[in-house]
């Protein structure tokens, strides 16, 4: 029995089966094979082939054509090895199009590090769609995806800010370097401690977002306050660390009030009776390494003020080395300490005072580094002045070379400090 359909149905049977067809195989396709399957299609079907197959398909007539023009071209021609259109073929580029574009391009990106302000686009951001309209102002017709296109040609990415200048430099800058180094040596040569000294970052106390990640089950991260409002019992802690280049240990006085020069030193003598006389005995001389700034700044009247309560402790002479400013970084405390400290408690919060000491005391490396730590609940005042009566008698000497940042404290036991 036959059955018949009207011309209409019978189409819209035989487009709705190519769909069909097509997308089954689609995703195995390449350009060539593609417009092969097509032109088979078609020659199939006859009289209307092409329109049917390009309305089922979406693929362009031109293509289907081609692909007519391929079949018949069979054995007559040289197959293309690995390539699936012939060299050169396909859309020409925009750059190739309008060379011009490419330098118009580069002139809009470079505006910022070029500081002309004459430049478009100096005082904006450079999203795609800004680069696109200020181009197509220029005469150029280049959309939002060829702009992104052609900057990955020209070698441009999406980057962050790098932290890597210095700023200004100083004078002798190097030569102070070679200066800290050389006496370092001779210091450890002698069997004598060399320290480094600085105050870690302030943090929160309490559940609060810790930069960094670690490994917990899936989709059960550790839940921690929207806002980073300090708690108003706990507040923030101020982490002043000593180092041991010497012995690769440290010290860290985890201080709940004022990062002052106090502070600073007192860490330093705590960082003494707790860890230093065990590995030293007795000693004549110590050697401190600092940054220029903050608690323990080489202008800071206090620090030398109880430096010198120190050195009549220790009845030791006490060498301090400031490095220029602007190159704390170069400060052994920060990459030989700290930062394992920081690896260490990454994506934890710091739930109490006690969770910063158990974190710091648990920092190893496999270089052996060993650190205590301890909580300094003294109260410290922000605001002392030393009278510079006071600050005349520290027995002070200066070195020849920057004596500014390089200088000798020794110990004068009838100076008359407050204790």
């Amino acid at each position: 029995m036959l059955l018949w359909f009207p011309l209409g149905i019978a189409i819209v049977i035989s487009k709705n089966a190519i769909r069909t067809k097509y997308l089954h195989i689609n995703h195995s396709l390449n350009e060539k094979t593609r417009r092969l399957w097509c032109a088979t299609e078609a020659m199939a079907i006859g009289t209307g082939g092409i329109t049917l197959v390009h309305a089922a398909t979406g693929v362009s007539r031109s293509a289907i054509y081609r692909g007519f023009k391929d079949i018949k071209q069979k054995g007559r021609r040289k197959k293309l090895k690995g390539r699936i259109r012939k060299k050169g073929g396909g859309a020409k580029s925009i750059s190739s199009k309008m060379p011009e574009v490419i330098s118009a391009l580069a002139t809009l990106v470079e505006a910022s590090t070029k500081g002309d302000p004459e430049l478009p686009l100096l005082w904006t951001s450079k999203a795609l769609s800004k680069l696109s309209s200020e181009l197509e102002r220029q005469g150029f017709k280049a959309s939002r995806s060829t702009v992104g296109t052609l900057l990955k040609e020209m070698g441009y990415s999406l980057q962050l800010n790098k932290k890597d200048k210095e700023g200004k430099s100083v004078p002798d800058r190097n030569a102070q370097f070679e200066h800290i180094n050389e006496k370092a040596k001779n210091f450890l040569r002698e069997g004598c401690p060399v320290i480094s000294v600085d105050t870690k970052k302030k943090e929160l106390i309490g559940e609060f977002k810790n930069g960094g990640r670690e490994y917990r089950k899936k989709g059960d991260p550790i839940k921690v306050n929207v806002h980073d409002f300090p708690d108003p019992e706990d507040g923030k802690v101020a982490p002043y660390g000593v180092y041991d280049i010497g012995k690769n240990k440290g010290w860290v006085s985890v201080g709940i009030t004022s990062d002052t020069a106090e502070f600073a030193v007192n860490t330093i003598r705590s960082w003494w009776h707790k860890m230093g006389k065990k590995d030293y005995r007795k000693i004549s001389k110590l050697m401190i390494t600092a940054d220029c700034g903050g608690s323990n700044g080489n202008r800071v009247r206090l620090w030398k003020w109880e430096l010198q309560k120190l050195a009549n402790e220790l009845d030791a002479d006490i060498h301090v080395c400031h490095f220029p400013p602007a190159t704390s970084k170069w400060n052994k405390i920060e990459h030989k300490m700290f930062s394992y400290i920081t690896q260490n408690w990454r994506g934890v919060p710091l739930i109490s005072r006690e969770a910063v000491v158990q974190l710091i005391g648990k920092t190893t490396t496999t270089k052996g580094l060993e650190i205590k730590a301890q909580i300094d609940y003294r109260d410290y005042k922000t605001g002392q002045e030393v009278s510079s009566e006071d600050f005349n008698g520290i027995g002070i000497t200066r070195d020849k070379f920057h004596g500014e940042w390089n200088y000798t404290i020794f110990p004068i036991i009838k100076v008359n400090i407050l204790l």
